[in-house]
């Protein structure tokens, strides 16, 4: 059972992930419910991902899905269809050929899955050779996936990148490409050779690969040593 603000907050997001395709923002969520803190929105959003109503991705802005509707909500979106719908009819001169389709289909929409290929296991730690065949195949919601680009997974090994909330044993989803901002966190590829997941920073004729975790040292590089791969998008992790 959900109470009122939890209620009106899975609404709101709802219809703003129909309108847009993405959630709204927190700023935006406390002020649809006027409420005087981001605190109270982060209650709400914990106790409707605990009742299985959401879904939160690590390590992507805005990365909340819509599992499921209530009772309550689909029969409300279905009786808005059927209506829109019964409408547009009415203007043609037919009537609708099916009944509509209820909410919490459409919300699972976004929980669709595309199998991307494993290249094996990545260390977040000291580099390892080059990943470059594919272990196995791993499901992944098209909602962590950028349109029109190529991605790829990998299994981390090592707890370099674990202040990052990347451990060992999670499957990372990287966004295939040469290119990345300060900051991103890269699978770089050293001298051709190594292959390894750190955040990256440029300097003059340089490259730091940095880990997250202070037991681990900056690796500083020549920059024609260091290529990106891809850019961390997504974490998928299996308890």
């Amino acid at each position: 059972m959900l109470t009122r603000k939890q209620l009106d907050l899975l609404e709101f997001i709802h219809k703003r992930m129909q309108q847009d395709g993405v959630p709204p923002s927190f700023d935006e969520m406390k002020e649809a419910l006027d409420l005087r803190s981001k605190s109270g929105i982060h209650r709400l959003i914990t106790a409707l991902e605990e009742r299985g109503f959401i879904r939160r991705l690590a390590h992507r802005a805005r990365a909340i899905e819509i599992v499921k509707l209530p009772d309550s909500l689909a029969a409300k979106e279905t009786a808005g269809s059927r209506a829109g719908s019964k409408s547009k009819a009415i203007e043609s001169g037919a009537e609708p050929a099916a009944a509509a389709r209820p909410a919490a289909s459409a919300a699972m929409e976004v929980m669709h899955a595309m199998e991307l290929p494993v290249m094996g296991r990545i260390a977040a730690g000291v580099p390892i050779e080059a990943i470059s065949e594919i272990s196995s195949h791993i499901a992944v919601p098209q909602a962590m996936l950028a349109r029109g680009d190529s991605h790829f997974a990998l299994e981390v090994n090592g707890d370099s990148m674990i202040d990052a909330g990347i451990n060992d044993g999670d499957v990372v989803i990287i966004r295939e490409g040469a290119t990345a901002d300060d900051g991103d966190i890269v699978v770089a590829l050293v001298e051709d050779q190594e292959a390894t997941l750190k955040k990256i920073y440029r300097k003059s004729g340089s490259v730091d690969l940095v880990a997250a975790n202070p037991a681990y040292a900056t690796r500083t590089l020549p920059a024609n040593q260091v290529r990106v791969q891809g850019r961390l998008v997504g974490l998928i992790r299996t308890y």
